[in-house]
């Protein structure tokens, strides 16, 4: 079960941090962008071979120390067909390095739909009698929303291809109480969706108390975090919102069960951009986002002192 795998290498790496891959033109360094934009006359295609370089860079740096990446599929998708070959290629490229790898997709459908996004970014799609992996994610993010109907297909993928899913709880969006805070019955929405995580993580069970169906519970709700790692005890949570959107390791802190598992924490910027922020040389973005993913990896082991499987 895939979500064995992130726990092992978690434990492993004594990190349980991931570095988001969410790539703009603007977050490459200048001789990146020149080079690539002199090799190509398609501005598309320039611009995708930009986010490849940079983001194999980022990887050269970060796979001996940090156990997953997420590239969030909209900062490829506006660079056209050439920009889903670089996530294509960046999701490779994080293979080889032993990475694994969280498509952050947020896909929501049903039936033959859903089946088909499933088949895209977790498992294989039949072509001339093969079976032929497409994106190939070790997980994907997801909007549970549409209920029973468009998590199904997702929890077939996970049982035959040792796939796992997040599923959309409690946003680190300022916004996000305006629907996931509603109650019905006197229970929030967000609550309400954390219990169905539950109830289709049984149906696909891991080995460390932590099942294939995992959770989005953003660090910028503190006492949600620690509300909901009570009530989804066998639910895995991708933790957005460290850093940038003011998430402290004191906040992600309550992710986490006595074991020091249960989260991963996310960091986007604060690792892509960190050569931006120290003001180091841009031939450096590397090396500079290195030391951000150490400084994050101490800050939160700090507060969980160590991780331990059962």
């Amino acid at each position: 079960m895939s979500m064995n795998k992130l726990i092992e290498k978690i434990a492993a790496m004594q990190n349980p941090s991931v570095a988001g891959l969410d790539p703009k033109l603007d977050y490459v360094p200048e001789y990146i962008r020149q080079e690539a934009f002199a090799a190509a006359d398609d501005p598309l295609e320039a611009a995708a071979q930009a986010l490849l370089t940079f983001n194999k860079g980022l990887i050269d740096q970060l796979y001996d120390i940090v156990p997953a990446i997420k590239p969030q599929a909209a900062y490829y998708e506006m660079y056209g067909w050439q920009g889903m070959r670089a996530l294509h290629e960046t999701i490779a490229y994080a293979h080889q390095k032993g990475m694994y790898v969280i498509i952050d997709g947020k896909r929501n459908d049903i039936g033959s739909t859903m089946e088909a996004y499933a088949a895209a970014h977790l498992g294989k799609t039949q072509i001339n009698g093969q079976m032929v992996p497409a994106f190939n994610g070790d997980s994907l993010t997801v909007n549970g929303y549409l209920g029973s109907d468009g998590i199904a297909p997702l929890l077939k993928i996970c049982n035959e291809e040792d796939k796992g899913i997040f599923v959309l709880v409690k946003t680190s969006n300022p916004s996000s109480g305006e629907l996931q805070d509603q109650k019905i019955d006197g229970r929030t929405v967000y609550e309400i969706m954390a219990e169905m995580c539950e109830k289709w993580g049984e149906m696909a069970p891991g080995s460390y108390g932590y099942t294939a169906v995992g959770a989005v519970v953003g660090a910028t709700y503190p006492e949600q975090l620690k509300e909901l790692r009570a009530k989804a005890p066998h639910t895995f949570f991708l933790v957005p919102g460290y850093g940038a959107q003011g998430g402290g390791a004191a906040d992600v802190a309550r992710a986490f069960d006595r074991n020091g598992l249960g989260a991963i924490i996310n960091s986007s910027r604060g690792i892509m951009c960190a050569y931006q922020k120290t003001g180091c040389d841009e031939h450096e973005y590397a090396q500079a986002a290195r030391r951000e993913a150490l400084r994050m990896k101490d800050d939160i082991m700090a507060e969980i002192k160590e991780i331990r499987l059962p």
